[in-house]
């Protein structure tokens, strides 16, 4: 969910910008905007159906209106969501997909992948983390959005996993001599530029998401099986959630999500 705890800025890294960074507008002003062409392409990197709807939908909505190409990269297909025994995980998986498909249909996302790892197995390997570097150097988006590994006392080891495994990806397919067999000749190895890390606790770029709140709710209806039945439930939590974030953002804003934002040279 939308991070709503205060933020508490800590000594910059050398990748990451002194000033915050601000994604809110004045009253009045257009309610969208060309992305330059250097950020453009966007990779949302995460371990289960629904996490990209959870985490940062409105943000993924906005960008898709604003024309960004947006593609969802899935580590499982979430085959071990559902408490009815009677149920295979591969009947599970089969129907999350379809509703993962949905959802990012209604967020204006282009494609979506599924590398259909086990559900809450995934553990940031070797393996894993060359797959994903093959995948954003077949991709080559200019922005990356997944999970932050560093936020405390995250329980769900896929999480934890997803984090920590995208961000070692991110830098290892910028590297000529890593997983040198996927640099395709006369290409060079993918450099991604800024990478958006949601459910974390120092925020440090907030993305003002009144104009695509509600699409968050469209696509979290798509969810069906894991949504189902609470959805009064769910919009009660995120109005809170993003009002809050709006109120804690620099500058404030009426609904606002929260990431830590990583500028890479």
């Amino acid at each position: 969910m939308p991070n709503t705890r205060p933020s508490r800025r800590r000594t910059p890294s050398a990748q990451v910008g002194e000033a915050p960074n601000v994604g809110v507008r004045p009253t009045g002003a257009p309610t969208t905007e060309e992305p330059t062409a250097e950020l453009k392409r966007v990779l949302v990197i995460a371990v289960h159906p629904d996490d990209p709807e959870f985490g940062a939908a409105g943000t993924i909505a906005k960008w898709a209106r604003q024309g960004r190409e947006i593609s969802y990269l899935l580590i499982t297909s979430g085959d071990k969501g559902s408490h009815d025994r009677d149920r295979r995980p591969e009947e599970i998986a089969a129907t999350r997909e379809e509703e993962q498909r949905a959802a990012a249909a209604a967020l204006g996302v282009k494609e979506v992948f599924f590398l259909r790892y086990a559900d809450g197995l995934v553990e940031p390997t070797l393996a894993l983390r060359r797959e994903l570097a093959g995948w954003i150097r077949r991709l080559e988006p200019h922005i990356v959005m997944t999970m932050d590994p560093w936020r405390r006392y995250q329980l769900h080891p896929d999480h934890r996993a997803c984090g920590w495994v995208a961000l070692d990806a991110v830098w290892a397919a910028r590297e000529w001599n890593i997983f040198a067999e996927q640099v395709r000749p006369g290409r060079e190895p993918w450099r991604v530029k800024e990478v958006y890390l949601f459910w974390t606790d120092y925020p440090d770029y907030w993305e003002d998401v009144a104009e695509t709140h509600d699409l968050r709710f469209k696509a979290l209806e798509a969810h069906t099986s894991q949504t189902g039945g609470r959805m009064e439930r769910v919009r009660e939590r995120f109005d809170k959630a993003c009002r809050e974030t709006g109120a804690s953002a620099n500058p404030t804003c009426e609904l606002a999500e929260a990431f830590k934002l990583l500028k890479l040279g």
